[in-house]
């Protein structure tokens, strides 16, 4: 399989029942890595990924969780350790806009909400993962964080722009925090991606003046993020990177 390779790794991706989370499966499914896929609420969506991801020639377990609960994080890992016995890979994709709300309109429980489901899921599954990936002699974290998270994000999506932006921070300190450890920590920042997520929060008008801002002139789709995040995961292709944020947004910015 050449460069990428994950034959004999067990990978897991959450938030796969739809979007980024299940083409990255179905890329990882391809490449030779056995699947662990979670999911909160959309039970048949991930059931049609795992049918992707046999048709690719993998294989893939079941995972509900409501991340946002560092205590339901903590037994979702402890569920795949029992079940598969390692972890190489965890790609931290799970997460929601939630409501498009002005700050002024945000109440506290909705601003803690976007923050859990957003940013208390990643750290939350990062502190469980690393006493394995320490046992382990290694392992690749791949969050997913977002454009938003650089420019403050479109309409309604501060709070979700401020979690992002949060992510990206995480993700630069725990990459020099466990870097002497072999442990690689890094990045995919989405821009403008065609997935259910701008289905339930983006109108046409705000659709179309994003698409405005991008030179590409178009939406990306979840396949065009799966390369990155390939990447990023594999030791063989990204052995010396870590602590960095991948821009994938067909130009929108370039920083």
């Amino acid at each position: 399989m050449g460069y990428l390779d994950f034959r004999d790794q067990v990978v897991v991706v959450t938030g796969a029942s739809s979007g980024i989370g299940a083409a990255a499966a179905v890329g990882f499914a391809e490449t030779g890595a056995t699947l662990a896929l979670h999911y909160h609420r959309n039970e048949e969506g991930v059931k049609h990924t795992v049918g992707a991801v046999q048709t690719a020639g993998g294989t893939a377990s079941l995972h509900q969780a409501d991340l946002a609960d560092s205590k339901s994080a903590d037994a979702f890992i402890d569920d795949v350790l029992a079940q598969h016995g390692r972890i190489d890979v965890l790609v931290n994709n799970a997460g929601d806009l939630v409501k498009r709300s002005p700050v002024a309109d945000v109440p506290d429980e909705e601003f803690h909400r976007i923050l859990d489901v957003n940013l208390t899921s990643v750290f939350a599954l990062s502190r469980r993962i690393v006493p394995v990936f320490r046992a382990q002699g290694g392992g690749a974290i791949v969050n997913v964080t977002s454009i938003a998270g650089r420019h403050g994000g479109g309409g309604g999506s501060v709070v979700y722009a401020t979690s992002k932006g949060a992510v990206s921070t995480f993700t630069r300190g725990l990459a020099k925090e466990l870097a002497p450890e072999g442990i690689r920590v890094n990045a995919i920042s989405p821009g403008v991606i065609k997935t259910p997520f701008h289905d339930r929060h983006t109108g046409d008008e705000q659709m179309t003046a994003m698409i405005a801002t991008i030179p590409m002139g178009r939406t990306g789709t979840p396949h065009e993020c799966v390369g990155t995040i390939l990447f990023l995961a594999s030791d063989r292709m990204a052995s010396y990177v870590t602590g960095q944020i991948i821009e994938v947004n067909g130009g929108q910015l370039m920083p």
